[in-house]
């Protein structure tokens, strides 16, 4: 299968090119990869290596996003594609985000599989979403574009689970074609922690954030708390209050780091230090604030931020929402963000 043109680009002089799909607005010369190893320069013109080539399929709880306002107990189908735009020392993912392996062709290593196959895939397995995760779905857009109309075709819904480095064109046409929900990791609130460990702009991702949430897509934040990295209280309160300057009701998730990749040295985060950045959360305004990656912890259920009575009680990945009548508290009434 050879490679087909990429979306969002443009034409620089001397055969040069411009990736406008991520904010790294890599620069190619003919014949020179992008960072995120998924698009090349091929005479002139850019394209997708990346198209249909899967390297993950899996039935996954939406709560394994995690996404906890929308459709809670509910599964979605998770795909995802060889390669990355950023390089994060300490991704959990590492071995396929990072992975570069074309083969004669040119393509992303990986699986072909239609994007009708994937929708039909989804309904057969009772899924009420399609899930672009793993790796970051922003490098495989064109074929999660494909999918994702297909899906919405079809009565799914259609989730990013991504790093947040989209441009602007990027976010309002998956807005407008197919996205209905994101989480996006905000690793850090230091743009020197963005350029010494993951290779990348804070400010594209606070941008790509900020316009998702302007284009009435649903969001969430994930911010892996890493030891002696980010988990300073100060860092932590500043990413808290940038949040809440964008809305109360959106949620946050602090997540338990494990050591990984080339960040093996630090120790994983003390869930004492996960319940502070909870603390801090709730302190800074935020209605909705979950801890991560410590399955049967605390901060994992959602309560009523008016009664405080536990709408949705979750265990691990389980999710039981009985406590949520018609998007509102059962006990009081009080309306509950997200998209039931």
């Amino acid at each position: 299968m050879a490679a087909r043109e990429a979306m969002l680009w443009s034409r620089l002089d001397g055969g040069r090119v411009r990736c406008d799909l991520c904010a790294q607005r890599c620069e190619l010369r003919d014949g020179q990869w992008g960072l995120c190893g998924a698009r090349r320069n091929e005479g002139g013109t850019l394209r997708t290596a990346s198209y249909g080539r899967l390297i993950a399929v899996h039935d996954d709880p939406i709560e394994k996003k995690p996404l906890f306002h929308y459709r809670p107990g509910s599964r979605s189908l998770s795909i995802a594609t060889c390669g990355c735009n950023l390089r994060c020392d300490f991704c959990q993912n590492h071995e396929i985000s990072q992975c570069r392996d074309h083969d004669e062709e040119g393509m992303l290593v990986g699986q072909f599989a239609a994007p009708e196959r994937l929708v039909r895939q989804a309904r057969a397995g009772g899924c009420a979403s399609i899930s672009y995760t793993y790796t970051e779905p922003t490098v495989f857009y064109e074929y999660c574009r494909d999918v994702g109309t297909a899906a919405r075709a079809a009565g799914l819904g259609n989730v990013f689970v991504t790093n947040g480095l989209m441009t602007p064109a990027a976010v309002d046409d998956a807005a407008a074609a197919f996205l209905d929900a994101a989480n996006v990791d905000l690793k850090s609130f230091s743009q020197e922690f963005y350029r010494t460990h993951c290779k990348g702009p804070l400010d594209g991702v606070k941008a790509g954030l900020e316009r998702l949430l302007e284009r009435g897509v649903w969001v969430e934040v994930t911010t892996l708390v890493i030891p002696g990295r980010n988990d300073a209280d100060e860092e932590l309160r500043a990413i808290a209050r940038y949040l809440a300057g964008l809305g109360r009701d959106i949620p946050w998730h602090v997540s338990r780091f494990h050591p990984d990749y080339r960040a093996r040295d630090l120790p994983a985060t003390p869930v004492e230090r996960l319940v502070r950045a909870f603390e801090i959360g709730r302190a800074e305004g935020l209605r909705y604030v979950y801890i991560g990656n410590v399955p049967g912890g605390p901060g994992e259920s959602t309560t009523c931020p008016e009664c405080g009575a536990v709408v949705i009680r979750r265990v691990g990945f389980s999710a039981d929402a009985r406590g949520l009548r018609d998007g509102r508290c059962a006990k009081c009434g009080t309306s509950i963000a997200g998209r039931w």
